[in-house]
């Protein structure tokens, strides 16, 4: 069983690797502008997912995994040379759709903020329905008893209750 700490390190080498090489190796003119966004590793160390993203349109995404596709020997004998590790583990090239997600949810952020607008745009000339504050306070109770002519036992129609007589 392999130290998940040791694991991590390795997938964090093999991304800065697999970035400085990419940006100072591989010339391709396929190759747009492309960002690694991750790296995660098998816990037996012998395959790597590398993903990544590309700043343009679907026609240059597709450019630059063909790119990168051509480019995986070349990106895996620099992992082994620099990485140092017994057996240089595979290389898989994803994009990555964080930035998608994130366009997403934008999206509903911008939805929500006009729905938002709309609704206080609608509240802005409204008024209750009864009053502004329809919670009785503390002093109100003791006002309002005084008012009705407080509690002398008498029912509302005048005559003593069932209970006083």
């Amino acid at each position: 069983m392999t130290d998940t700490a040791r694991a991590r390190k390795l997938a964090d080498r093999i991304r800065v690797v697999v970035a400085e090489t990419l940006q100072r190796r591989i010339k391709d003119p396929r190759l747009g502008y492309v960002t690694i966004t991750d790296t995660r590793i098998t816990g037996d160390l012998r395959e790597a997912t590398v993903f990544y993203t590309v700043y343009g349109d679907d026609e240059e995404r597709a450019a630059s995994a063909a790119a990168l596709e051509s480019a995986k020997g070349v990106l895996r004998s620099e992992v082994g040379r620099q990485t140092g590790v017994r057996f240089t583990p595979t290389l898989t090239f994803v994009p990555d759709a964080l930035p998608d997600n994130a366009r997403t949810i934008d999206d509903l952020l911008a939805k929500a903020k006009a729905a938002d607008a709309e609704v206080r745009e609608a509240s802005s000339g409204a008024t209750y329905a009864g009053e502004a504050d329809p919670y009785r306070k503390p002093g109100e109770e003791e006002a309002d008893e005084s008012a009705s002519g407080g509690d002398d036992g008498e029912s509302p129609s005048g005559g003593k209750g069932a209970a006083d007589a």
